[in-house]
């Protein structure tokens, strides 16, 4: 079963896998059908006409037919934005790359979500104009949680209801316990108090908003390691994409120690 006639409808492109020798499988999010697989004849061969607009971490207004069942088929495109800065960067190539893949594996296929399309849309368009990559991923990661049936209460003690910081994160209590209750858990995370601060601040805040927040190397650590927690805690799933990110990171601090080292055996 398929819509009436062609369709014309906004996506960002998920992922692209060959099919056969020069055919594709493009996933793509769409604001009017959600999640669809497209089928794309030929997309290998050169000088593809729609090539423009199925690169990874492209954003267009596209044209095809939607089947309610099985593959969907694309016909043209109307206009196409690429994320270049994206496409080019390594390191904002894998944020991106692990944003897509949260969403894919965040809702089932074929579900119209408009709020979803609208923050990951954003989310890239913020990346795209040099805002702090890293801090629109955790965004991106926080507001994904409840996508995967997770509410952490961050916004008041789970004892006594106080929203007066420094808080700390109890797994027994699944959420913040305020500085008067942290013995209600003797295995409290004992999170950095700013992690905890700005994870709730991204809740609340859209991804253009972003360029508000500044924040110190340790803080970022920090919010990371409270992110990964809840997401190993509650999600339990580790995307690939995500473990690349954490190789990528080790990489950097190693050649930073390197390179400090060298510096330092020099002056000596």
């Amino acid at each position: 079963m398929s819509k009436t006639g062609f369709q014309t409808f906004e996506g960002i492109v998920l992922s692209i896998r060959k099919h056969k020798e020069k055919d594709a499988l493009v996933k793509i999010f769409t604001l009017e059908y959600g999640k669809r697989m497209f089928f794309v004849r030929n997309y290998f061969k050169a000088n593809h006409e729609m090539k423009a607009a199925l690169l990874p971490f492209t954003h267009a207004s596209y044209i095809g037919t939607i089947h309610e069942d099985g593959l969907c088929f694309l016909k043209d495109y109307q206009t196409a934005e690429n994320f270049t800065k994206i496409q080019q960067d390594i390191h904002l190539n894998a944020y991106a790359t692990y944003m897509a893949n949260l969403v894919d594996a965040a809702i089932e296929d074929r579900m119209k979500n408009e709020k979803l399309f609208l923050l990951f849309r954003q989310s890239y368009e913020s990346i795209q104009g040099d805002f702090d990559a890293r801090i629109i991923m955790n965004l991106f990661e926080m507001n994904l949680l409840k996508y995967f049936g997770v509410h952490p209460e961050l916004n008041e003690c789970r004892i006594c209801g106080s929203r007066k910081e420094p808080f700390d994160f109890s797994a027994k209590h699944s959420g913040v316990l305020c500085s008067n209750h942290f013995h209600e858990d003797q295995h409290r995370l004992h999170a950095h108090p700013a992690a905890i601060h700005f994870c709730r601040k991204f809740l609340h805040v859209t991804p253009k908003q972003v360029h508000n927040i500044s924040l110190k190397e340790e803080t970022k650590v920090a919010i990371q390691d409270f992110i990964d927690f809840l997401y190993d805690e509650y999600v339990g799933i580790r995307l690939k994409s995500k473990s690349y990110i954490d190789q990528m990171d080790e990489w950097e601090k190693n050649l930073q120690f390197s390179l400090k080292k060298r510096k330092e055996d020099k002056d000596d």
